[in-house]
């Protein structure tokens, strides 16, 4: 995925449920951006991995996530999931560098799903 990129865009680069606040009469606003060049599913890939760990484990809520994200972001439903895939193992060995051991357990899980739907 990294040596062939699909629809190369500035990123957020961490888009995920604690970056975006309301600002009142400004609306919804995304913080924190890391400003970097990629592809459009990574930003995508973070929002399905984030959550606390009880909710991005639950398989039905993360094939439901994938549907609605694939569909209103005009996504490839396979190449989202494969983008679930490296952010998860990617998030995963970030929490074992800081002997983060349940954090990085839980990502391994979500990488587990992810693994499971791209096969069924």
């Amino acid at each position: 995925m990294l040596a062939n990129p699909q629809d190369v865009v500035v990123l957020h680069g961490d888009m995920h449920h604690d970056n975006v606040l309301d600002f009142g009469a400004c609306g919804w606003l995304a913080i924190d951006p890391k400003r970097v060049r990629g592809e459009r599913g990574f930003d995508y890939a973070n929002l399905i991995c984030n959550p606390d760990l009880s909710t991005a484990i639950d398989p039905q809520r993360f094939r439901r996530q994938l549907e609605v994200i694939s569909e209103a972001a005009g996504l490839d439903r396979r190449r989202l999931l494969q983008w679930v895939l490296a952010f998860a193992g990617l998030s995963a060995a970030w929490f074992l560098e800081d002997d983060a051991l349940e954090q990085a357990s839980g990502q391994l899980k979500v990488a587990q799903i992810a693994a499971f739907m791209l096969d069924a």
